[in-house]
């Protein structure tokens, strides 16, 4: 039977041997799992599911931007009389919609990547610590490049 003294300093060493352990030149790294292979029909369900998200979000690029040309063309015949605060409105939502373009253009971009790392063989694995990245992360984020945990760190800076 263990003396309450021996638990406790069986808890701090074993606590202190996971934060050495943790810890790599200032910065916390985590124990990456082994690499397991994805089947073919598992690859190409995540594939099918990357193309139609790609097309869908091509799509909505495409109408933003086809909607942003038909407003910039009813703000240049409708601003006659205008003052400097209409002026600045106008400049503002041109901003806004311009935002949201560049937006939706960026998801593209990280679906598109998404995409490339599968073709490598990196897709769904993170690129900071090498882990997994959870499946429910992947399933409402499809183009996730990071773990959760990593993905905290970096918010936080």
């Amino acid at each position: 039977m263990a003396k309450p003294a021996d638990t406790q300093t069986t808890a701090a060493t074993s606590t202190a041997t996971r934060s050495t352990a943790s810890r790599t030149s200032g910065k916390t790294a985590t124990k990456v799992a082994p690499r397991t292979e994805r089947s073919a029909a598992e690859t190409e369900k995540i594939r099918v599911a990357l193309h139609e998200r790609l097309g869908e979000l091509r799509d909505e690029y495409d109408l933003t931007l086809s909607e942003i040309t038909e407003l910039q063309r009813d703000r240049l015949t409708d601003s006659a009389g205008d003052d400097q605060a209409d002026t600045g409105t106008k400049t503002f939502e041109r901003e806004q919609e311009i935002s949201l373009a560049n937006s939706i253009l960026e998801r593209v971009t990280q679906v598109e990547r998404a995409l490339e790392r599968l073709d490598e063989g990196g897709y769904g694995w993170c690129e900071r610590c090498g882990n997994p990245i959870p499946v429910e992360r992947l399933a409402a984020f499809p183009s996730a490049t990071l773990c959760v945990t990593c993905k905290q760190l970096e918010e936080r800076r």
